[in-house]
């Protein structure tokens, strides 16, 4: 089974759907994965923002999620999630209690408020922005860049934006990944149009560049943001493999080394990064402990590939903007 469009929907049951408002310049992405889904989470960042999360613990009785929201919007956005939960209930989706269906949404949050545009009302547009993303949910190709949860994103020098990623572990293993990256620090190498994933890329995915010849790191502090607060970058692994809860929280784990291998500095004291996995059960593990070993290690491959591909697909920054330029901006004379 090879992986047909590099994204996180190449892993069989997986939807994903996007929503943005350019007024309110933000956006959410909604993945929705196939009833019986285990999932699990890891959170690193030092400022997380996050709802039904703790449901994912190893110790919480409940298993399967039925959505997951990355939304902009700091805790505004965190409206979203009640609003992708009404659309799964509506649809029959949700944990059986009885006659009645409880859907298990969680959701993770990073911080755009400050890119611009009209700021008031900002719940309610997120719980208009929810519906929409759930009914354009997709099992096939989604727009990276510039759309979703990404829309309104940054690094410290670049427009960030939403990326995906995926690669075959073997002839049935699958792996994806999802992010909105909108870290504290740079995703490309200091003052160049080199990314920190280089040795990662596949098949020129984000400019097939490499490294930049004779690059030496500079000293001193890493270029940042205004502020320590306007960061985090969220991410989604999925995998077709069958998993139980206390391994898909391992595979969270590891996959958050791709985070790290993308982005300078991570994992601050105010970001909120988390990611989230999640196991299919279509392809039982031949071996519990190799086996994930491979499947983690992917994952973090595919997390750090789709953070550079997220920047490098941003569409331009609107002059109105208080906000960087995007990537093909920046580096436009070089391409």
């Amino acid at each position: 089974m090879v992986p047909s469009r590099n994204l996180i929907t190449d892993v069989a049951g997986v939807a994903v759907g996007s929503a943005h408002d350019a007024t309110i310049r933000s956006g959410l992405t909604v993945v929705v994965p196939p009833q019986g889904c285990i999932a699990a989470v890891d959170i690193r960042g030092g400022g997380p923002g996050t709802l039904e999360t703790a449901a994912l613990a190893l110790d919480a009785t409940v298993e399967e999620l039925h959505g997951i929201v990355l939304s902009g919007g700091s805790a505004f956005g965190l409206a979203a999630s009640a609003g992708v939960r009404d659309w799964l209930a509506e649809h029959g989706v949700g944990f059986a209690i009885r006659e009645a269906r409880v859907p298990i949404v969680s959701q993770a949050i990073l911080f755009d408020l400050l890119n611009g545009g009209e700021k008031s009302r900002l719940s309610e547009a997120y719980s208009k922005l929810a519906n929409e993303a759930c009914e354009t949910a997709t099992e096939e190709a989604f727009a990276l860049g510039s759309a979703g949860a990404g829309y309104g994103a940054t690094t410290a020098n670049l427009r960030g934006g939403l990326g995906s990623a995926s690669v075959a572990v073997d002839d049935q293993l699958v792996v994806g990944a999802l992010v909105a990256a909108n870290p504290v620090g740079t995703v490309t190498m200091g003052d160049t149009r080199h990314f920190w994933a280089h040795a990662l890329e596949r098949d020129g995915e984000f400019g097939g560049l490499g490294a930049p010849p004779d690059w030496v790191h500079p000293r001193g502090p890493p270029p940042l943001k205004g502020g320590p607060g306007e960061n985090t970058t969220l991410a989604v692994v999925a995998t077709n493999a069958r998993l139980d809860k206390r391994q898909a929280r391992r595979l969270a784990i590891v996959a958050q080394t791709g985070l790290a291998r993308a982005i300078h500095p991570v994992h601050t004291p105010l970001d909120g990064d988390t990611v989230y996995a999640l196991g299919t059960g279509n392809v039982p593990l031949e071996d519990p402990v190799y086996s994930l070993a491979l499947i983690g290690s992917a994952a973090a491959d595919a997390v750090s590939r789709a953070i550079a591909r997220a920047i490098y697909e941003a569409a331009d920054t609107p002059e109105d903007w208080l906000a960087p330029p995007a990537y093909r901006q920046r580096f436009a004379a070089a391409l």
